[in-house]
């Protein structure tokens, strides 16, 4: 089985598969680091947050090599993003070549509310992210959606939206569990 869990930065969805790698025996790999190591090892990019600012052509190149290593994996739950806000737009994180690579039985988007996230990045030092407003994380969030749905089109797999409001960790590991069997 391949599930792919995406959401917006600060969503909370590798807390939630730091919190489901204790319950399954799956490998979860998380699609940007996996891109990163790439780009890395190109020497174009020196911090992961600095890939979205690549030219799109280059984060094309990367995703593709990260979907053919990522498409041969078995029993694997991906934590990646449906789309990456970048200074031309919102890139597709799952394009066709990328669905055609992975092939996903389920497809999770984990969503909080904005002001929750907002503050999640604010307290995130581990990252360099980009000041954003809670409208701008909502018009993101909305986006995510719309590409869930259309990566559910393309691929037959069913969308579970998942929230996971502060304090509710546990909560969201058990949906998405269930989900999952």
């Amino acid at each position: 089985m391949r599930v792919v869990v995406a959401g917006v930065p600060g969503a909370g969805k590798t807390s939630i598969m730091e919190a489901v790698a204790k319950e399954i025996r799956y490998t979860i790999v998380n699609y940007g680091s996996v891109m990163f190591e790439i780009a890395r090892l190109r020497e174009l990019v020196e911090h992961r947050d600095d890939m979205r600012k690549l030219p799109v052509s280059v984060q094309k190149e990367l995703q593709k090599e990260a979907a053919s290593k990522i498409g041969r994996m078995k029993d694997v739950i991906v934590d990646t993003h449906l789309t990456i806000k970048t200074p031309s737009g919102y890139l597709p994180g799952l394009p066709i070549w990328v669905l055609n690579e992975i092939n996903p039985d389920l497809i999770v988007v984990v969503e909080a509310k904005p002001h929750e996230i907002l503050r999640r990045r604010r307290t995130d030092t581990s990252r360099h992210r980009d000041f954003e407003t809670q409208e701008d994380i909502k018009e993101h969030m909305d986006a995510n959606r719309y590409a869930a749905f259309a990566c559910s089109v393309l691929t037959g797999a069913p969308v579970m939206i998942l929230t996971n409001r502060d304090g509710m960790l546990e909560e969201s590991v058990e949906r998405f569990m269930e989900a999952f069997k």
